[in-house]
């Protein structure tokens, strides 16, 4: 990218940064929950659900993931007895995903892995860096959430990088 303000330059760099640690994170997830018989998604849609019910798209939104691949990891789920799905009755359309006691017990199996991974992880980086990393990340999030800017969503602008919106 070129004539961006350093700030902008700085962000691009943390994204590039954000894609190859996501990837990362992903492969270590799926080797560390392969030996208790999950993925990385099947392991997150479990985590999350043990706060409580929830439908397919608000456990999307959470992970910023699309809806339909969240669905196709619950109806996995459900199949393999860890989750059930029950009537919402605040969306008919939206049936709300609960841990089954077996979802539960595959969760408290792979928690002591888990800890022991975010301890390896965090052995050595500074406390406050991840503090301001998580505030970062957060208010990026946040920023991304409002969606594009209309200069970046068409126009002469877009068509020159390519921006098309959304496939």
């Amino acid at each position: 990218m070129t004539d961006l303000s350093p700030t902008a330059e700085t962000l691009s760099g943390v994204t590039t940064e954000l894609f190859a640690v996501n990837g990362a994170l992903l492969r270590a997830g799926d080797a560390l929950s392969a030996r208790f018989g999950l993925t990385s998604a099947r392991w997150q849609v479990l985590g999350l659900l043990a706060d409580g019910p929830q439908s397919a798209a608000q456990l999307a939104r959470e992970r910023g993931l699309r809806r339909q691949a969240v669905q196709q990891t619950v109806v996995k789920l459900v199949d393999e007895g860890l989750v059930t799905t029950a009537a919402n009755p605040a969306d008919r359309r939206a049936p709300l995903v609960s841990l089954t006691a077996e979802g539960a017990a595959a969760l408290a199996r792979i928690e002591p892995a888990e800890r022991r991974w975010m301890e390896h992880l965090a052995d050595g980086l500074d406390p406050d860096d991840l503090k301001a990393a998580l505030r970062l990340l957060r208010g990026l999030r946040a920023v991304l959430a409002e969606g594009l800017p209309p200069s970046a969503g068409g126009g002469a602008d877009a068509a020159a990088v390519g921006v098309t919106g959304p496939a």
